[in-house]
């Protein structure tokens, strides 16, 4: 079920009404049916492999309570992140570990002993849920977390529908006791719920799915397509791969808080960062910060040798690229990425040198924005690899995008969207873009203005009927629900 649809709308509209006329004790018992129901409608096999995640963390999570000494708990972990990942890997990765191995083995001459790849249908959201039940084990094993005793209270929480299928990644010691706060119906969270979601609304049917358009008109045939025509495609896809995502997880917070629920801030204007750090700290935060304390702090962090700190990086770097799915162009955007990081932290003392020597910082805000433009260069260059069908195409792109020799202006109204779609695409970037600039930076001229009422009330109207008009009534899927 697509927050996209009417058929969302409708179930929404049922589950709010039932959720604040029933009484308290028995709000969660509705929730944790409602977001079986809604799992169910993708696909109803599906939740048979949900329920044995659910089953196993549960499970775990008592036992390591029952276990006397370390290592019995050490155990009890360490079987729990075994049949994740073991599950985990099953329905995302074996079809790709057997060609991979296929193609090694022709490499070596050994074509005879060839293996059948075995492709699994891949559930949506399973690495979503898997990683937030998973980090309840590890919190109960660290003693961050109360082992949560009872049963459907447990799975309520990894299933809540808001977040289930494509994040924010909660952790259990700030999303379950939420489930025994009882909540009133306010006004006030009501209202912001339904502003936020809105926006991220806005930003999936309008912004994101018009742009796909032109996104797969031209990455599925990239060798069709010249330099002008490339750049545009990736800047495109830049652009709605973060409307998709985030606007997933705005209407994810505002629906979550409309039942009174707080979810985490999974992006903070990512556009605007101004060196890769930064970026991954505004960028898809829940998974970052789940890299972070369950992947890179138990490697040693950056308590250890240079050597061994940036060998930390590039593991996590890496294991996000694989986490988004099984491909290398998947693996090469996380090894990219992994050296932006390392590059920009062991450069910082010569590019500071040479900002003083070039007496750059006495033009006020050019560093800043020499800053921003590199970082999405680098960025939009990355996310080449990301969006790419094969690697082949993906060098192809990347040898071409920045190869206007002989680009014809015109061709660009062949990509897929008319000529009015086409000027209202690069008109909603640049409206996006002021909003992000707005929202981070919130200008005095802003505040004034947002304090308004009357032009609060225009923006919302604003959004309205530009969905109505503009937004794309098909059910587009999210992106990240292939992850």
């Amino acid at each position: 079920m697509l927050f996209n649809t009417f058929q969302f709308f409708v179930f929404f509209s049922i589950v709010v009404s039932l959720y604040y006329a029933l009484p308290h004790r028995r709000r969660w018992i509705l929730l944790l049916s409602a977001s079986l129901y809604f799992y169910a409608a993708y696909k109803p096999i599906n939740i048979l492999l949900l329920f044995l995640t659910l089953i196993v963390d549960y499970t775990a999570g008592r036992l390591m309570e029952a276990s006397q000494t370390k290592p019995a708990k050490l155990t009890v972990l360490f079987t729990s992140i075994a049949i994740n990942v073991l599950v985990l890997f099953s329905f995302k990765y074996l079809g790709f570990t057997m060609v991979t191995t296929n193609y090694i083995l022709d490499f070596l001459g050994l074509s005879q002993y060839h293996v059948t790849p075995i492709h699994l249908d891949l559930p949506v959201g399973i690495s979503f849920y898997t990683f937030q039940s998973m980090s309840y084990v590890i919190d109960a094993y660290r003693k961050q977390v109360t082992v949560e005793k009872d049963p459907l209270l447990y799975f309520t929480y990894v299933t809540f529908f808001p977040q289930l299928v494509a994040g924010p990644i909660e952790r259990a010691h700030h999303l379950l006791p939420q489930f025994r706060t009882e909540h009133f119906l306010s006004y006030d969270r009501f209202r912001y719920g339904l502003q936020i979601s809105l926006w991220g609304m806005f930003k999936k049917v309008v912004i994101a799915d018009s742009l796909s358009v032109v996104v797969n008109t031209v990455y599925n045939n990239p060798h069709d397509f010249d330099g002008l025509s490339l750049f545009i495609a990736t800047l495109f896809f830049a652009i709605q791969i973060y409307c998709d995502f985030s606007g997933y997880s705005d209407i994810a917070i505002g629906v979550a808080k409309m039942l009174g629920f707080d979810l985490m801030t999974n992006f903070r204007q990512p556009y605007l960062a101004r060196s890769i750090a930064d970026f991954w700290q505004r960028w898809h935060i829940s998974l970052t910060t789940w890299f972070r304390d369950y992947v890179y702090i138990p490697l040693g962090g950056n308590r250890v040798s240079p050597l061994r700190w940036a060998t930390n990086v590039s593991i996590v770097f890496l294991l996000s690229g694989i986490w988004h799915g099984a491909n290398f162009t998947f693996v090469i955007w996380g090894a990219l990425h992994a050296a932006y990081f390392l590059i920009g932290r062991f450069t910082e003392w010569p590019r500071a040198h040479l900002i003083t020597l070039l007496r750059l910082r006495w033009v006020p805000g050019l560093v800043p924005l020499i800053e921003w433009g590199v970082t999405m260069l680098l960025v939009v260059l990355g996310w080449i690899f990301f969006r790419a069908n094969t690697v082949t195409d993906a060098f192809y792109i990347v040898g071409h995008v920045l190869d206007f020799r002989g680009a014809n202006v015109s061709a660009i109204f062949d990509l897929g969207l008319p000529r009015f779609e086409m000027a209202m695409a690069f008109f909603w970037i640049v409206f996006l873009m002021g909003v992000d600039y707005c929202l981070f930076n919130q200008p005095f001229w802003v505040k004034r203005l947002w304090s308004a009422r009357i032009f609060r009330h225009l923006c919302y109207q604003v959004l309205f009927w530009a969905i109505a008009f503009f937004g794309v009534f098909k059910e587009v899927q999210f992106i990240y629900f292939a992850f």
